[in-house]
């Protein structure tokens, strides 16, 4: 029953990863590498990242500067960062671009934390799915004789419903701290 319940804590932690990396890709009016993640540009005949093929650094609080490896791609890059639909105006002068990061609008604030409190309800009813995937296998231990009802209750009470708690509240947390991060001006 260990490994049940290990490889359910590790689905938790995953469920609160992938919420974490959607939430580094939402623009919060500070510049930071992983606002371009999701940016892909055709490479060769492939569809790669843009950190594959540049570099990325932030010289200041509101700009990006993306560099990359191969000069012949500039061009590329910017209309790969325009076409991510990020609200982004990327600029370059040839062998540079610049990518400042405007000041969010109080609209677009409040359209930002609607969307990281869906995030969040996503990153709990993943949770919430593989609380009701233990319960199920447990359930039918019991049902198979392998498992009192002691231990099922104890199991399901226990074990499974603290994960699941714990993975919520992780992931409170976390969209507590994004949506101030988003609010700041």
């Amino acid at each position: 029953m260990q490994e049940l319940f290990a490889e359910a804590q590790e689905r938790m932690d995953k469920a609160v990863e992938a919420m974490k990396r959607e939430f580094a890709k939402i623009r919060t009016g500070k510049a930071t590498v992983s606002l371009l993640d999701g940016v892909k540009l055709e490479y060769y005949g492939n569809k790669v990242p843009l950190r594959q093929v540049a570099n990325i650094s932030v010289p200041e609080a509101r700009l990006l500067v993306v560099q990359p490896w191969d000069k012949k791609i500039v061009g590329d890059i910017e209309k790969a960062i325009r076409a991510a639909d990020l609200g982004l105006n990327p600029s370059s002068d040839g062998h540079l671009i610049r990518v400042p990061i405007p000041a969010l609008t109080e609209e677009r604030r409040k359209e930002m934390v609607r969307y990281v409190h869906k995030l969040a309800e996503e990153g709990r009813v993943a949770i919430r799915n593989v609380r009701r995937d233990v319960n199920e296998i447990l359930k039918q231990k019991q049902k198979d004789g392998e498992i009192s009802e002691d231990d099922f209750h104890r199991a399901h009470d226990k074990t499974v419903q603290e994960m699941t708690d714990k993975g919520v509240h992780e992931v409170d947390h976390i969209l507590a701290a994004k949506e101030t991060e988003l609010m700041e001006v």
